[in-house]
């Protein structure tokens, strides 16, 4: 932990709203990313962002000093999601960032900017299809790049809870991936003997 961080906490937990304030500017926008992938609406994202951070203030008395702070605090945000979703049953997320461009392109073309669109959209549609537990591991993992360990203390689950839900849904990618491509395969046929 930085000592930067450690003494806002320090601060924070007597009451001192600046330094409250300094760690929630230090940590918006990982739990905001956290919560928009898991909950897929920026609307809604934020909502669950402020939420976290409340839940967080309230409870900085019982925060282990011997966790990592964004480990802990990432962990609030988590289980707020999946609350949210089993409450709505939410079927959509964003989570196209799992699969990562080696490079930006600086300036981006229309065909590039529609290619990553219709990627982005299909991976959304893949990933809806999880449950919010093995989501969730997803978004800690690939997103957060959170070890196997640090994802059974931020969801409170086994580790072999953990490695299933990672496989269960890497093997969920990996179908729906191959329908994808498969079907994308078929349609370019259908077209090309359309215009013979």
């Amino acid at each position: 932990m930085a000592i930067a961080e450690a003494e806002c906490l320090k601060l924070a937990r007597k009451g001192n709203q600046e330094a409250f304030t300094q760690l929630v500017e230090t940590y918006q926008n990982p739990v905001y990313n956290l919560c928009y992938r898991m909950l897929g609406n920026s609307q809604a994202a934020e909502d669950a962002a402020q939420e976290t951070f409340w839940r967080a203030y309230k409870n900085l008395d019982r925060y282990d000093d011997e966790r990592p702070f964004p480990t802990w605090l990432l962990s609030i945000a988590a289980h707020y999601c999946i609350d949210q979703q089993r409450r709505k049953r939410l079927p959509s997320v964003d989570l196209d960032e799992i699969i990562e461009f080696s490079a930006e392109d600086p300036a981006p073309n229309p065909e590039s900017a529609a290619i990553k669109t219709e990627f982005s959209e299909d991976i959304q549609r893949q990933l809806s299809h999880l449950s919010e537990g093995d989501r969730a591991v997803l978004v800690l993992r690939y997103w957060h790049e959170l070890s196997e360990d640090e994802i059974c203390g931020t969801l409170k689950i086994t580790k072999s809870a953990v490695k299933s839900r990672l496989h269960r849904a890497r093997r969920h990618m990996a179908d729906q991936w191959s329908d994808s491509q498969n079907n994308i395969a078929l349609e370019g046929r259908y077209h090309e003997t359309l215009t013979l």
